[in-house]
C-alpha cells in the first residue's frame, strides 16, 4: 500500500487514554462526520476484485477501514491515497488475489475480517485472518458455517471458532442457498463476496432485511444482484455468480452511525442547533432517526439527493424534550450500532423507553448490551435488562459519574461522552483511543460545536 497512507496508532497497544465529558453550553455549526464505514470497506474490497482502477472519494480514515486497506494490498491490489479521503485502487480481477506474505491483520474491525474472510473464500489462496484482543474475543462460526458449504477449508482456528484462522479458499466455490439464523449484514456480505466466483445462483434468505451496502455496490460493478422482499420483514437477495467485476467511481456518504453522536447531544443539550451534512439516508441505516422523530426529536430533513448510488441529505437538528417510546425488535438490524446511544437519548426523555430484541448488541465489539447498562448504573440511570430488551426509565436530570468502563468499544465511549454533555457533574471514560476506529476526528470535532471533553 502506499507510504502516503496516514499513520495510524498501533491497536490494543499503549496506555488507555482516559476522558471526561462535562456539561456544556449549546451545540452548534455545521458538521460533516466522517464517510460510511460499511461503505468504505466494500469499495475498497470491490475495488481489490474488479478489474481497472476504482476511485473512491470520503472513504474514512479510521483505523478500522486502514486495516482493510492495507489487506487488500496484502492480496494484490494497488492502494493508493491520493488525498484526505481520496483513494485509488487497481484491482486484479475475479481471480488474480496473490498469496499473501503474512497474516492479514484486522485490529478491531469485525466488519473488515468476515467480508475479507468471503473475498477469499472464493480465490485460489490462504490467508490467515488476526485481530486484537477484542476481534479474538467475537464469533466467526456465523461466516464459517456458510463458507465451508461453498467449499473453503479452515486449516487452523482458536476455540470456538474464533480467531486467529486459516482459511483456504476455493478456485470453484459451490453456489448456495442459505437462510441466515441471525440478521447480519456481515454475513450476507460474505456469502455474496464467494458468490462471485461460483456457477450459478448465489442467495442469501434473510428474515429481518439487513444494509443493503453489498448488493448496491455489486450492481454499481457490474455484477447482476436481484434483491426481492421475503415475509413481512425480510429480502431474498440473489447473486448470478461469474461476472467480472468492472472498477467504478465510489462517492462515500457520511456515516449515519457516526452522525448519531452528535445529532443526540444537539437534542439533548438545552439551547443547540447542529446541522450535520450529507448523511447517507438509505432505509435500513436511518432506524435511530426514525426512532428519535417518535420520541419527539426536532431532525429536519433539507437537501436530500443521491450521491454515489445512495441518498443523503443535510439534518437540521434542535434540542428537544423526548418521550419515551417501544422500539420494535424488526427495528434493530436498522439501527444496531445505534443503541447505545439512544439509551443515552432515552436517558434524558421523559417516561420509560423499551428496546426489544437486542441479542446482536452482545456479539459487537464489547458485549454491548451489558456495557450499557453498566455504564447507566453508573451515571445513576434507572434501567433494567431483561433477556434480550433494554428498559431505561428517563429522568429530569442525569446526575453522571464514572469512569465509564469502555471495554475497548468505541461506541460505548463515545456515547457517554455525549451523556457527560447534558449531566449534572460530567461523565468520565476509562478509554478513548478506540474511537479511532470508526471516528477519529469525534473529539475535535465535538469541540468544535461547544462541547467540553477533557483527554
Amino acid at each position: 500500500m502506499s507510504s502516503a497512507s496516514p499513520a495510524s496508532a498501533a491497536h490494543g497497544e499503549g496506555a488507555p487514554v482516559p476522558a471526561t465529558a462535562l456539561p456544556c453550553g449549546p451545540l452548534t455549526g455545521r458538521v460533516r462526520v466522517p464517510g460510511d464505514k460499511s461503505v468504505s470497506h466494500r469499495a475498497l474490497i470491490f475495488g481489490l476484485f474488479a478489474e481497472g482502477v476504482t476511485e473512491i472519494t470520503g472513504l474514512l480514515e479510521g483505523e478500522d477501514v486502514l486495516n482493510t486497506a492495507k489487506a487488500c494490498a496484502a492480496l494484490g491490489a494497488k492502494v493508493e491515497r491520493l488525498g484526505e479521503g481520496h483513494w485509488r485502487v487497481t484491482g486484479v480481477g475475479r481471480h488474480g488475489l496473490s498469496q499473501p506474505d503474512a497474516t492479514l491483520d484486522f485490529g478491531n474491525s469485525g466488519t473488515g475480517v468476515r467480508l475479507m474472510m468471503g473475498a477469499v473464500a472464493g480465490q485460489p489462496v490462504t490467508a490467515t485472518f488476526d485481530g486484537d484482543a477484542s476481534l479474538r474475543r467475537r464469533p466467526m462460526r456465523r461466516v464459517l458455517d456458510p463458507l465451508r458449504q461453498m467449499g473453503v477449508e479452515v486449516l487452523a482456528e482458536a476455540e470456538g471458532g474464533r480467531l486467529p484462522l486459516t482459511l483456504k479458499g476455493s478456485i470453484a466455490p459451490s453456489p448456495l442457498t442459505y437462510e441466515s439464523p441471525v440478521p447480519s449484514a456481515q454475513v450476507k456480505s460474505a456469502v455474496l463476496l464467494a458468490g462471485i466466483g461460483a456457477p450459478g445462483s448465489t442467495v442469501v434468505i434473510e428474515r429481518e432485511a439487513t444494509r443493503d451496502h453489498t448488493e448496491r455496490l455489486l450492481a454499481h460493478f457490474g455484477a447482476q444482484v436481484r434483491v426481492e422482499p421475503h415475509g413481512p420483514h425480510g429480502r431474498r437477495v440473489t447473486l448470478e455468480g461469474g461476472a467480472q467485476l468492472k472498477g467504478a467511481p465510489v462517492a462515500v456518504p457520511a456515516d449515519p452511525s457516526s452522525a448519531a453522536f452528535p445529532l443526540v447531544a444537539a437534542l439533548i443539550v438545552p439551547g443547540s442547533q447542529v446541522i450535520l451534512a450529507d448523511v447517507m439516508m438509505n432505509d435500513l441505516r436511518t432506524g435511530l432517526i426514525a426512532t428519535l422523530k417518535e420520541m419527539g426529536a426536532a431532525i429536519e430533513t433539507l437537501a436530500t439527493r443521491t450521491e454515489g448510488g445512495e441518498s443523503v441529505a443535510d439534518l437540521k437538528v434542535s434540542h428537544s424534550r423526548l418521550k419515551g417510546i417501544e422500539v420494535p425488535a424488526h427495528r434493530a438490524p436498522a439501527m444496531i450500532d445505534e443503541y447505545p446511544v439512544l439509551a443515552v437519548a432515552a436517558a434524558f426523555a421523559e417516561g420509560e423507553t423499551v428496546m426489544r430484541g437486542l441479542s446482536e448488541l452482545r456479539v459487537k465489539e464489547s458485549d454491548r448490551l451489558a456495557a450499557v447498562a453498566q455504564g447507566l448504573e453508573m451515571c445513576g440511570v434507572s434501567h433494567e435488562v431483561r433477556g434480550d430488551d433494554l428498559i431505561v426509565r428517563g429522568a429530569a436530570a442525569v446526575r453522571g459519574g464514572g469512569p465509564v468502563a469502555t471495554h475497548m468499544d468505541h461506541r460505548i465511549a463515545m456515547a457517554f461522552l455525549v451523556m457527560g454533555l447534558a449531566s449534572q457533574d460530567g461523565v468520565s471514560v476509562d478509554d478513548v483511543a478506540f474511537i479511532a476506529t470508526s471516528f477519529p476526528s469525534f473529539l475535535p470535532m465535538m469541540r468544535a460545536l461547544g462541547a467540553e471533553i477533557r483527554a
